[in-house]
């Protein structure tokens, strides 16, 4: 039987026992995280003790791991369930995390932390323009902030320190002095203004080789910042761990775990993050970028995204507009199956897709 249900050690992650004969233990299929995955649970149903137990699984193997992480919960996967260091891998788990972030622990108490920020003033003015969604139809506005950030640069007393604070000042200094009339500066104030509720930026930019390392697992802990600091870190950190990868500037395989995933791809999109996600979802594999999507909440989240993640490990659902997302996205959920998601225990699981030979619970 546990060659039935489980792969071999070697191509194997240990992820539990069967529940019908809890002696034979299941390994999903290691090259079933090539594909694109998604976990799936209600609140307090373990899913992300599940997601800890192949974040270790993956990490023994050797993988590259990015997790994005806006609760803290994955903080301290270097310890065990005693607060030990595990000497296996610890010094291969890193934690990044904003200043600004009034997160769920102290500096102090979590292992291997380093800063998450990014240098505005290495921004370009369309990238500013971006952020704040400003339309490319918007030349006069788009204009405003190039003039903006020149005068910034040239100056001898800003050049490469300001910040959206001093950019706004800028904008409106140049609106009183009525400089370059077929530029909108009021316009572009009333955008900057979003910049403020981005409480990212610092002095300088967190390199991406420090975050995106062979056989280390980066987690980027984004819990006590709004939604729109949030949003805008994960926008960033994929988009250049795609550039990276398509590239071949990053020669390993990167495999990126979304925590409430439907915060960043929800159904109707507008995200900032929204984009580069489905990219990721519809042509990762080809550059070797591979995502796990978790969730408590399938029915908000882009049920196109959600189909593309081949496998699915689900977790005690009892919501019925979640149950039926769940099952729209995956084509080996049958009725039997779905009767059987109310009832599983905390901690239990059906598994479908790739990373099993046949489904398992």
């Amino acid at each position: 039987m546990e060659k039935f249900f489980s792969y071999p050690k070697e191509e194997g992650l240990h992820i539990g026992y069967l529940i019908s004969r809890p002696r034979i233990q299941v390994n999903v299929s290691v090259n079933g995280f090539r594909r694109h995955v998604a976990i799936i649970a209600q609140t307090g149903a373990g899913k992300s003790y599940t997601v800890g137990v192949l974040l270790e699984e993956l990490l023994r193997k050797g993988a590259t791991i990015v997790v994005i992480d806006p609760h803290a919960d994955y903080v301290f996967l270097s310890r065990d369930r005693d607060g030990r260091r595990i000497e296996e891998y610890a010094d291969r788990i890193i934690v990044f995390r904003n200043p600004n972030s009034t997160g769920r622990y102290r500096d102090d108490e979590i292992d291997n932390l380093r800063s998450l920020t990014f240098k505005f003033a290495d921004l370009d003015p369309g990238e500013v323009a971006d952020i704040v969604g400003v339309s490319q139809s918007y030349t006069r506005i788009r204009k405003a902030f190039k003039n903006a950030i020149e005068d910034l640069r040239s100056s001898e007393a800003f050049k490469n320190l300001y910040d959206p604070q001093r950019l706004i000042n800028k904008l409106n200094e140049l609106d009183k002095e009525g400089a370059n009339g077929d530029a909108n500066y009021s316009g572009a104030v009333n955008y900057a203004m979003r910049l403020l509720r981005i409480r990212v930026f610092g002095d300088r930019t967190t390199p991406i080789e420090e975050i995106l390392k062979p056989f280390q697992a980066s987690i980027l802990d984004l819990s006590g910042l709004n939604d729109a600091s949030q949003d805008y870190i994960v926008e960033r950190i994929l988009s250049k761990i795609v550039e990276l990868r398509i590239r071949n500037e990053f020669p390993w395989p990167v495999f990126v775990f979304v925590e409430e995933a439907h915060r960043f791809v929800p159904r109707e999109g507008g995200t900032r993050s929204f984009e580069i996600i489905r990219t990721i979802a519809t042509e990762g594999r080809k550059f070797g970028v591979f995502l796990t999507l978790v969730t408590q909440r399938p029915g908000r989240i882009n049920e196109d995204i959600l189909s593309q993640c081949n496998s699915q490990i689900i977790l005690r659902i009892t919501n019925p507009n979640d149950q039926g997302a769940v099952q729209r996205a995956s084509e080996q959920l049958g009725e039997s199956l779905m009767r059987d998601l109310p009832g599983l225990n905390v901690g239990e699981a059906i598994i479908v897709g790739e990373l099993t030979r046949v489904p398992v619970m």
